[in-house]
């Protein structure tokens, strides 16, 4: 044959396109299965496991930047979301203080009836910031299974700052001065 194709031999294509420099640079490699499934793991149990889930996937996939990521943006979320906790079980304790000592000062007997304000109107927070947190957990977690480098709003960008990364999981250039 002209083109050195032999019958019944499929052509090949042997040309290829070039890679730049700058398209390699925008799509950074996908991550392997087994970092996506760490950094699904690293948002879903913090659901059920708090900051302990996350700070041990952080901790036992330190190698990997994509799980690293993931997992210390779920850390991080985890110390807002308990800091929130607790500034609210310190409102609550101090709407039970005020309610006993303006039951006392007025020589009530019954509960107060600050405390039938307050006491529902925390449960109702606490729920609504505990069903925020399985949200995002769930939309970061789907995120992270299909290899995205997605950022938590304000916490995604302390997270690659911290680990010393740039967009995209790519190394930080570090500017030189002269």
């Amino acid at each position: 044959m002209a083109d050195g194709i032999q019958p019944g031999e499929t052509p090949r294509l042997t040309e290829s396109v070039p890679a730049t420099p700058s398209s390699i640079l925008q799509s950074p490699a996908q991550p392997a299965l087994d970092e996506r499934t760490m950094a699904i793991l690293a948002h879903l149990l913090q659901i059920v496991g708090l900051w302990v889930a996350p700070l041990i996937i952080l901790l036992v996939k330190r190698e990997s930047k994509f799980v690293s990521f993931h997992a210390l943006e779920a850390l991080l979320f985890q110390i807002c979301y308990l800091f929130l906790m607790g500034l609210g079980v310190f409102f609550w304790f101090g709407a039970i203080i005020l309610a006993m000592i303006s039951a006392h000062a007025t020589g009530e007997d019954s509960s107060p009836p600050a405390f039938m304000i307050f006491m529902p109107m925390l449960w109702l927070d606490w729920m609504c910031l505990w069903g925020a947190m399985v949200v995002i957990a769930i939309v970061y977690g789907v995120k992270a299974g299909r290899g995205e480098w997605a950022e938590y709003p304000f916490l995604g960008r302390l997270a690659l700052r911290i680990l010393k990364l740039g967009p995209g999981g790519a190394p930080k250039q570090e500017s030189s001065s002269l």
